[in-house]
């Protein structure tokens, strides 16, 4: 297949990009051959995003809490408290159905590669990567095993991921220095949140996930990014609808506009350092590189403003590794015949989707254990206004 007539973010001459066997073969100027083709009209292509922090099983939640907190520890408390039937309520649902749920999330923001932060996900077949070839350890204060966990020598080939630093008192700040003196195998450490984290702390990490939204609603306050980023690497995180929207493009912009990272180091955090942190094949639009990429409406913008500027409903097309798993109802005519999956057609604001697998019979079966859960595309499909 060839994506014809996209500017990818950064470079203002439309390309086209090849793909073949699950890989991306050639990317250049204008090019035919005897592949399907796909043009498009005023688009950006951009490599799939890759969430590095969530937690799949918890996108059913409503975000909970309602005051400012000193620290993960007792926000969690103070909800297991306040919001114990909801939580109830949302844990009957079987663990299965609230994960494939989780990466549909994630896939109609356009992301490709989740990095699942907790128990190996039960589902066998999702849709997009969930990347699990780490070891998440939850944190210092909520897992009483967590250093007999952290040293343990069968896992040293793997980065350890764990919530660290949550919060914005003594004790949070003392948690990332506990959890350092204690590597005693020196593995590398992957930390979540890091808001209490100085730069000293910092260069003892790989690297740091940025989860901004998840830090203010919270704690009214988020990690020092623009200091961090001189001694570790940061990677970007929307962890799940406890504490954040269920739409990545709101974390991002979110994040721009605290002007801790500029456009370009933003960027990269969702795509190549990422990759490279967690050893992906992709992250680039390159030759060689796995064919994970999103399509997107430029709106008439260029460069990396049209790429802040995305929202669900822009996006025309989330290619898998070659696999076509969402596009926009604009490109209908041109995939027929090309298509061999089974597709579900959605309403994301102003625009129908079709997206791979049947998103609508897992949203009956989950209310069959919920019938209040709320989504973000209607159901039953509404018609276009």
């Amino acid at each position: 297949m060839v994506l014809n007539n996209v500017t990818i973010p950064g470079n203002e001459a439309a390309v086209s990009v090849g793909i073949s066997e699950a890989k991306i073969k050639q990317v250049g100027p204008s090019f035919t051959d005897e592949r399907e083709q796909l043009t498009f009209v005023d688009a950006i292509v951009f490599p799939g995003l890759i969430n590095s922090h969530d937690h799949l099983d918890f996108n059913l939640f409503p975000q909970f809490g309602n005051q400012t907190y000193e620290s993960y520890t007792e926000w969690g408390k103070h909800i297991h408290r306040a919001y114990a039937d909801e939580i109830s309520s949302v844990l009957k649902i079987p663990i299965a159905l609230r994960e494939r749920w989780g990466v549909y999330k994630n896939l109609l923001c356009g992301v490709t590669t989740v990095v699942n932060h907790g128990e190996k996900v039960t589902i066998n077949d999702p849709l997009i990567t969930v990347f699990d070839n780490c070891q998440s350890i939850h944190s210092v204060q909520f897992e009483k095993n967590w250093r007999k966990r952290l040293n343990n020598p069968l896992k040293i080939n793997q980065p350890a991921v764990i919530h660290t630093g949550e919060g914005t008192n003594n004790a949070a700040r003392n948690e990332i220095d506990e959890l350092i003196k204690w590597n005693l195998l020196r593995r590398k450490i992957i930390g979540i949140h890091g808001v209490a984290m100085d730069t000293l702390q910092a260069k003892h990490f790989k690297a740091l996930v940025w989860c901004p939204e998840s830090n203010y609603f919270l704690l009214n306050k988020t990690a020092a990014i623009d200091q961090l980023k001189t001694k570790t690497n940061i990677l970007f995180g929307t962890d799940s609808t406890l504490t954040g929207s269920w739409d990545i493009w709101y974390h991002i912009r979110l994040a721009r506009k605290a002007e801790m990272l500029n456009d370009q180091e933003l960027y990269r955090s969702l795509t190549s350092l990422p990759a490279q942190t967690w050893k992906l094949n992709t992250g680039n639009i390159a030759a060689g590189s796995d064919a994970d990429l999103v399509v997107a409406k430029s709106n008439g913008k260029t460069s990396l403003s049209a790429f802040y500027d995305v929202t669900p409903d822009d996006i025309l097309l989330v290619m898998h590794k070659g696999e076509i798993l969402l596009f926009d109802e604009s490109l209908y005519h041109q995939l027929t015949g090309i298509l061999t999956q089974n597709y579900s057609k959605v309403f994301t604001g102003n625009h129908f989707k079709y997206v791979q697998g049947d998103i609508h019979g897992l949203i009956a079966e989950i209310k069959r254990y919920k019938p209040d859960a709320g989504f973000p595309v209607p159901y039953p499909i509404q018609p276009a206004a």
